[in-house]
């Protein structure tokens, strides 16, 4: 099997073509910084293209031959909802248009996209890929729009929906991470907002088993736990897998100190963030159009339709796998 990956140098993508060279695949991977391919991928290296989403020659380059696309690649953080749309939703149709003309073989079209695109739920009640998609964010309306052209293009497609992606590599949950290292476990609201996540190692298993099974072929999928667990009792786990990667087991009395942000001030820290990245010209995730996310009651989803379709299962638990990450993140000087 040839593959084409975007983003394949980023947290998900890296995993992901480390299991595919693993499995003999031939990789090749759209990058910006070839230096930062050869560190990730110092034995089994992939074929690098270099270029980005803008550069057509170099997709249609990297895609000449392809079996399969894995689409990556996007931003979570922006400057304006504009950006979100630009990098999220114009690009990935760029890239359709150059699969399109480059590999018209193509056995499938892999888009990665978020549970933010269908939106949060209430308490109780797991997505599933029945309701209707209501982003609460630009992040996800441009991450929908993404999928809508996947679904309206001529190759042969699956769209993923992880929710929330930890493991060894990641920077965005690395924050709860230092939180708990230093004896805070922060939630928004009052901690009950509910949740589903999976580990990377699942997520890339989810995304080789789409493209094996046929049937998965214009599906879009949930890929997640099937496990709901509430924001403070996700916090409190992290906490327990941070003093026990750091040598502190929880029996040495280390109770976390569980820091409730109420609605109000998380609203006006994240106006006052949102600002200050304005002026400054950063991108920012942290913006007052992330609130209606942050504190919705349920972001949750059910794997149901991707087990069924596919065989597969997440199979790392949620203590397993945080214990995992931090760990790595202790070895690495991040705690």
């Amino acid at each position: 099997m040839r593959a084409f990956v975007t983003g394949a140098t980023g947290f998900v993508g890296s995993h992901l073509v480390e299991a595919l060279l693993d499995r003999g695949a031939e990789v090749a991977c759209l990058v910006r910084d070839p230096a930062k391919s050869a560190r990730l991928f110092p034995t089994l290296a992939p074929q690098t293209v270099i270029g980005d989403l803008s550069n057509e020659r170099a997709l249609r380059d990297g895609m000449e031959g392809a079996d399969v696309i894995f689409h990556l690649a996007g931003i979570t953080a922006a400057r304006s909802p504009e950006e979100f749309f630009a990098v999220n939703d114009r690009a990935t149709r760029r890239v359709l248009d150059c699969a399109t003309r480059a590999a018209p073989g193509l056995d499938r079209f892999v888009y990665v996209s978020s549970l933010a695109a269908a939106g949060p739920t209430v308490r109780g009640r797991a997505l599933t890929e029945a309701d209707p998609a209501r982003p609460v964010s630009a992040y996800g309306a441009a991450k929908l729009a993404a999928e809508n052209a996947v679904r309206e293009g001529a190759l042969p497609w699956t769209v993923l929906r992880p929710p929330a992606v930890y493991g060894p590599r990641d920077v965005e949950l690395l924050r709860l991470f230092k939180f708990a290292r230093w004896g805070i476990a922060p939630v928004f609201g009052d901690g009950r907002q509910e949740l589903t996540a999976i580990h990377v190692r699942d997520l890339v298993e989810a995304m080789q088993a789409v493209v094996a099974a046929t049937g998965a072929a214009g599906g879009t999928y949930f890929a997640t736990y099937a496990e709901v667990v509430t924001a403070e009792t996700l916090v409190r786990q992290i906490h327990s897998a941070v003093r026990a990667a750091v040598g502190k087991p929880d029996d040495e009395g280390g109770a976390p100190w569980v820091l409730r942000l109420p609605h109000w001030a998380t609203r006006a820290f994240l106006t006052v963030s949102g600002t200050a990245a304005r002026l400054t010209g950063r991108a920012t995730v942290l913006s007052p159009d992330k609130g209606d996310e942050l504190l919705a009651e349920s972001w949750s989803c059910s794997p149901a339709a991707l087990e069924r379709d596919t065989g597969w299962r997440a199979s790392t638990p949620y203590a397993e796998g945080l214990a995992e990450t931090a760990r790595w993140y202790h070895e690495h000087g991040l705690l």
